[in-house]
């Protein structure tokens, strides 16, 4: 399926680039995006974009209510040591990055989860970079993968099993890439039989083995909104993500089934439906009169 395709930056002084020649590698030309201008007037104006969602998230076998936000903009970044450029020198590739935030309270005590993810702009390549951390108030755990020769992955946990690994996997799709590939380009998504990487909050809250699993992808295009459906047989996971047909593809809505079922057989579903958008250069909203701010986005 084609979809019609078109794709900021969080930095104390901001200096995001417009990639170019001089700052992205060239080799693999084949593999090299061409960013129409409507792609670059949106994602290289200063300014990142903020969605809030209402969250119904399934844990433990109830539904919780909570709040999730995305968060995407464009930075600069240093390929060697993956990190964000503090100045535009040296060898910068232009990353589209994804902060995917939920909190969520499980009876008395409280749930935070972030994931970051850096995908590459101008290369059709997969993810630079992934974190993940959860913390609640039994512990937390937190899990890095780096792009390198191969995947390399560290993760720290306070549970038996899951302490300090390490860990090297051939390189796959990854199910939290994919997120930003929405926004960079729909065309690109994988669909049918693949090999895939589930998400690092799905690997750490269900304590499954960090590897790639089978799923299948499909991607039906509709006249508002396109639908990204992602099964993984094995595991009964469901990973639907609903999004806008036309550029810039923002993310409206999801869902996720994780095949646990109350006693009467339901399998119980997580959702996040949108409720305010908002652009902004954040990072410079830092004083307590700016926090009329959360007020427009819906968050408590």
């Amino acid at each position: 399926m084609c979809i019609a395709f078109f794709t900021h930056s969080c930095k104390d002084a901001e200096h995001n680039l417009i990639p170019n020649s001089n700052t992205e590698d060239t080799d693999t030309i084949a593999n090299n995006r061409q960013l129409p201008e409507q792609f670059k007037n949106y994602w290289y104006d200063g300014k990142a974009e903020l969605t809030s969602y209402k969250l119904m998230q399934e844990r433990y076998g109830e539904i919780r209510q909570g709040m999730a936000v995305t968060i995407f903009v464009t930075e600069d970044f240093l390929p060697k040591e993956q990190v964000k450029a503090n100045s535009p020198s040296g060898k910068l590739v232009s990353v589209l990055k994804l902060n995917k935030t939920k909190k969520f309270t499980t009876g008395i005590y409280p749930y935070s989860i972030m994931t970051s993810t850096f995908n590459p702009i101008l290369k059709k390549q997969h993810v630079l970079k992934i974190s993940n951390s959860v913390q609640e108030w039994c512990g937390q755990v937190y899990m890095q993968l780096n792009n390198r020769n191969d995947f390399n992955i560290i993760s720290h946990s306070y549970f038996e099993g899951e302490a300090d690994q390490q860990i090297t996997l051939e390189k796959t799709w990854l199910e939290d890439e994919l997120w930003n590939l929405i926004r960079i380009n729909p065309n690109e998504l994988p669909t049918g039989d693949i090999n895939l990487i589930p998400s690092f909050e799905y690997l750490r809250l269900r304590h499954k083995d960090v590897k790639a699993y089978k799923a299948n992808a499909k991607l039906k295009k509709g006249d508002s909104l396109t639908k990204y459906d992602l099964v993984y047989p094995e595991l009964e996971r469901e990973l639907i993500v609903y999004f806008n047909s036309s550029f810039p593809f923002e993310i409206e809505k999801w869902e996720e089934t994780n095949g646990t079922q109350t006693n009467d057989s339901i399998r119980l579903k997580t959702t996040a439906h949108k409720i305010k958008r908002l652009r902004t250069d954040y990072w410079n909203m830092n004083r307590n009169e700016d926090t009329g701010l959360r007020d427009t986005l819906g968050l408590k």
